[in-house]
């Protein structure tokens, strides 16, 4: 399978590394990471060691192939749509955090696809990246249900060595990690701790009730999420990432923009529209943006 990843930073680059052990990879993201693997290719160390050759861009525009993978951050997914609108996929599926993927319908004529990476991963230098925690891909149809386009994606993640779920509950599973994000990375980049001790220590009722929020909102807008199971995620995610930090953390610890509205302004804003209370989302959000603001970042 030929497969475009635009956005190849940590997650991007690690989740093309492994499908380029078995697929034809092109990676769009920045030098000098680009420049580094077209040298000397990508090397993969950590919990996966590899050293593959995909190729490596800068310009996204204009480009065919049958997969296109969107990893970059959530607020850069509208550049993502209009560089992939120049090319010719025949499916797109985001592995971003939030909810990202109706803006890629709205301005993609390919079928878009819903997906979530477990994989821990943490850029290390230019041309090599760390797989700090081996994990799952899972993709499906946006509405649900089963589909040909998302069993061809599965079967290319799993030809490349990659356990691969195809799902048919993924509206459930999309806000499901939409609650995962809400209760770890507000909470563990304000308490600056990794994953584990978020949910272990003090921070840790806000870390729930926030995935709880999510829930009541996943069911207003008729997402059969229930609480326990939206909590349930959070610390399963927490236990076996215990010694990463999230993308938020390490976005305040490097003085970077992070997704907070992806993530929390994606949960307000469907609570406010159904009437749906949700004051923990709210606050985490409004504390992460005061942040930001402070800094120039907003």
């Amino acid at each position: 399978m030929e497969v475009l990843v635009y956005g190849a930073g940590a997650l991007g680059s690690l989740v093309g590394g492994l499908l380029a052990r078995e697929h034809d990879v092109t990676l769009v993201g920045r030098d000098p990471h680009m420049r580094r693997i077209r040298e000397d290719g990508l090397r993969i160390d950590g919990r996966v060691d590899a050293h593959v050759a995909p190729r490596a861009l800068t310009d996204g525009t204009h480009r065919v192939a049958d997969l296109a993978l969107v990893t970059t951050k959530a607020y850069d997914t509208d550049a993502a749509a209009r560089a992939l609108a120049t090319g010719e996929y025949e499916a797109v599926c985001s592995l971003q955090n939030g909810l990202t993927e109706e803006r890629l319908v709205a301005a993609l004529d390919a079928t878009v696809l819903a997906g979530t990476a477990s994989y821990g991963a943490r850029f290390a230098e230019p041309g090599r990246v760390t797989c700090t925690g081996v994990g799952e891909v899972v993709v499906g149809p946006l509405s649900g249900g089963v589909g040909p386009e998302a069993a061809r994606v599965g079967a290319a993640f799993e030809a490349a060595g990659v356990e691969t779920v195809v799902a048919e509950d993924m509206p459930t599973r999309r806000f499901e990690k939409l609650a995962v994000n809400a209760g770890i990375n507000g909470p563990s980049a304000l308490a600056r701790t990794e994953n584990g001790p978020t949910l272990d220590g003090p921070a840790a009722p806000v870390a729930r009730e926030a995935a709880r929020e999510v829930a009541r909102v996943a069911r207003a807008v008729g997402v059969d999420l229930p609480d326990d199971r939206a909590v349930a995620a959070v610390e399963r995610v927490a236990a076996d990432t215990a010694a990463n930090r999230s993308s938020m953390y390490e976005d305040v610890a490097k003085g970077r923009r992070t997704e907070v509205d992806a993530i929390y302004g994606a949960v307000v804003d469907r609570a406010e529209r159904r009437g749906v209370s949700v004051p923990t989302c709210r606050t985490v959000g409004a504390l992460i943006r005061g942040w930001e603001a402070e800094r120039g970042l907003r």
